[in-house]
């Protein structure tokens, strides 16, 4: 990660502007997250602390986050011990990956005291730790009994600074120092604490020999230390990092601090959307291998009913021919076949006479049709299912939002085949997004695509429902409705008013829209189908966005999405 120890240093240094600020608010949105209000010269600032493995770090921030109704033990200990206070100091050792504010106020009977909230940012080992004027620990985010480490994090035990093997880079007064300790530049990251490898592979760039790389290092963590803090933060691409640098020109305040909370808030909220969408589209393809399973299993039944009308044959045959069969149990019979006129030999159960084996044969022929005829039934609604949880799954992949993959999970939830896993599904992002239910209100807020297309407007729904009420409440009659043909995708709708009946060339470049929003969106040749929106009807009791349409026009496009 590039919060190493050079950001650290940078981060507590731009935050010695809040020195004097008074706390007052505290919460802890997450296990991870502590957010710290304070207040100063007529401004409210909101510190955000997340020691969450991946993403710990320390910066201000202005993405609220929820408060829970009901705060965790550690929260109330900090709102216990540190509302009312100011700050005192925000303060870093060396390059430590560690942040110490020290705060200071009066008590009941206005008394001094001081506490600490030390925060430590080291990977999965991250904490917070509050201790008072002795370095007593009152209590920490975590507690920790390690005998490994010898680091006992418990409330009432004084509080021991993590150690590391690493050298300290600013304890290298030269180069000559420096020098002793690496070989190569790929050695500074492993050999020096508070370095990462993203910020010296960054630095290598503007250095040409190892005391370059040495003085440019240097220089970066003065300009921590400065008044002017002129150092700036750029994204490393490669690996979706950042690092710092040498600034070309003045920033504004809290330059880093608001860099890094816009660019955490990116990370995670792309973070959170991939795993809310993975675990419904999970969800949901566990589904679909269900039904693909019964569906071979109809099939096989099937199969098994080819045969029915031979048993037919059998019993008709053996009756017919009853007059001249000896009643006598035996294990096969020849008669003559009328339909063919030729001869076929017809396996008994020789524990039963002929005429009772004829019985039999009526009976299995009767009951493999009706198996035919219920499982006819089974397969028609178990491919319907199953198109349905593909379109499922094609929204699912063609989501962009959380708010897209509520939509859908809305959708699901109402739905009687997704019932028993929706209801074991701990859908925490759910109960955070309400909804409006869609009505026959034109006015009603829902959130289809709008193209302008030679100055129509093309509507492409996001989901089933969406596409349903697109197509089906919002739209007027005369206007036009657009679907790839047997081709899970969005519905469109072009929208005419008062202007005349689109030429072909609009035709053609709204079906290339509606052939990207599909499944078929990386194909060469797709089918598009358009007829006006009167035309369109839904079945009584079908699957949202499933619909059937007449008097058609098919047009063959390459999928493009427009500019």
């Amino acid at each position: 990660m590039a919060f190493d120890g050079i950001v650290t240093k940078a981060i507590a240094s731009e935050l010695q502007t809040l020195s004097g600020a008074r706390i007052d608010k505290i919460f802890q949105p997450n296990k991870n997250t502590i957010l710290l209000g304070f207040y100063i010269d007529g401004s409210n600032y909101l510190l955000n602390i997340c020691t969450d493995a991946q993403n710990y770090r320390v910066h201000l921030t202005t993405h609220a986050k929820p408060n829970p109704k009901i705060a965790p033990n550690f929260c109330m200990v900090l709102r216990k011990h540190l509302l009312g206070l100011h700050i005192k100091n925000i303060i870093t050792q060396n390059l430590e990956r560690l942040i110490i504010i020290e705060f200071e106020g009066f008590d009941e009977i206005d008394d001094i005291i001081s506490k600490k909230l030390i925060i430590e940012l080291m990977g999965r080992h991250c904490n917070i730790v509050l201790v008072d004027e002795q370095n007593i620990i009152i209590d920490s985010l975590r507690h920790i009994n390690n005998e490994d480490t010898k680091r006992i994090i418990i409330p009432h035990y004084k509080y021991v600074y993590p150690i590391t093997d690493k050298y300290n880079f600013m304890d290298c007064t030269n180069f000559s120092n420096f020098q002793e300790k690496i070989t190569s530049a790929t050695q500074i990251s492993d050999t020096f604490n508070g370095i990462s490898k993203s910020f010296i592979e960054a630095s290598i760039k503007n250095a040409n020999s190892l005391q370059e790389l040495y003085e440019y290092i240097k220089d970066i963590i003065n300009r921590t230390d400065s008044n002017l803090l002129d150092f700036e933060t750029f994204i490393f691409n490669k690996k979706k990092d950042y690092f710092l640098k040498k600034a070309d020109s003045p920033f504004n305040p809290f330059h880093l601090n608001f860099f890094l909370d816009d660019f955490y808030y990116e990370r995670e909220s792309s973070q959170e959307f991939k795993a809310y969408r993975d675990s419904i589209l999970k969800m949901i393809l566990d589904i679909l291998k269900k039904y693909q399973k019964r569906l071979v299993n109809i099939d096989e039944k099937l199969n098994t009913c080819k045969d029915m009308d031979k048993y037919q044959l059998y019993g008709e045959l053996i009756t017919a021919n009853l007059y001249q069969i000896n009643n006598e149990k035996i294990k096969e019979i020849t008669l003559l076949n009328y339909y063919t006129n030729q001869n076929i030999i017809i396996p008994l159960d020789d524990m039963y006479t002929p005429a009772v084996n004829a019985k039999h044969f009526f009976k299995k022929y009767q009951k493999l049709k009706n198996t035919l005829e219920i499982v006819t039934l089974q397969k028609q609604e178990t491919l319907n299912e199953l198109n349905y949880i593909e379109s499922i799954v094609y929204e699912l992949e063609n989501c962009s939002t959380l708010d897209e993959v509520s939509d859908i999970f809305e959708e699901i939830s109402a739905n009687v085949i997704f019932k028993e896993k929706t209801e074991n599904y701990q859908n925490k992002k759910q109960q955070k997004i309400k909804k409006s239910c869609l009505t026959k209100n034109k006015n009603v807020a829902f959130n289809p695509i709008k193209y302008n297309v030679d100055g129509y407007t093309l509507l492409v729904g996001r989901n089933n429902n969406e596409n349903d009420y697109l197509t089906l409440k919002y739209a007027k009659k005369t206007d036009l409705w657009f679907h790839t043909q047997d081709i899970h995708g969005s519905h469109a709708i072009l929208q005419i008013t008062d202007k005349k009946f689109p030429e072909d060339i609009t035709l053609i470049r709204c079906a290339e829209i509606v052939a990207y929003h599909s499944k078929a969106k990386n194909s060469s040749n797709v089918p598009v189908d358009f007829c006006e929106v009167k035309q369109v009807k839904k079945p009584a009791n079908s699957k949202p966005g499933m619909v059937i349409y007449h008097n058609h026009k098919t047009l063959y496009v390459k999928p493009k999405k427009d500019d």
